[in-house]
């Protein structure tokens, strides 16, 4: 990264903060449409979505390692954003502060609803393989 003012690497890192928070409300969108895909055994909007997904994954990542080279450079090694809202007026602190819990809110949910869809797929599997199969232990003693 090209040598940055103390101000151009604050406003790169807050406004990749901003452009995580649309990522993310995209990204919560596929995992929804997933889940409806899922249950609607839609295998091939299952893959389109997946793709779409690992884009979204590539981007957040991206801005992720440059948020981390940015705060570095704001703060120091092994940077916290602690440290970059301590560094921060008042009024400007907390509107990144509450940019950071929705971002860190966002971020707990697209886990969540990623479990549930992982878990959702597993099932559908096991029941596929089950009726493919059969199921050797279905009279199997306890």
């Amino acid at each position: 990264m090209k040598e940055l003012s103390r101000q151009d690497a604050m406003k790169m890192l807050l406004d990749g903060i901003k452009a995580d928070l649309q990522t993310y409300q995209q990204m919560l969108d596929l995992i929804a449409q997933q889940f409806e895909a899922a249950v609607r055994h839609q295998s091939e909007r299952l893959g389109e979505i997946a793709k779409e997904i690992g884009a979204l994954v590539d981007v957040l990542e991206a801005r992720r390692a440059q948020r981390v080279e940015l705060a570095t450079r704001l703060t120091g090694p092994a940077p916290s954003m602690e440290q970059v809202f301590a560094l921060l007026k008042p009024e400007p602190r907390a509107r990144l502060e509450a940019d950071w819990a929705q971002l860190e809110a966002m971020v707990q949910t697209a886990r969540e609803m990623g479990r549930r869809n992982a878990d959702l797929l597993a099932e559908q599997y096991t029941i596929m393989q089950r009726v493919l199969h059969g199921d050797d232990q279905t009279y199997e003693p306890v």
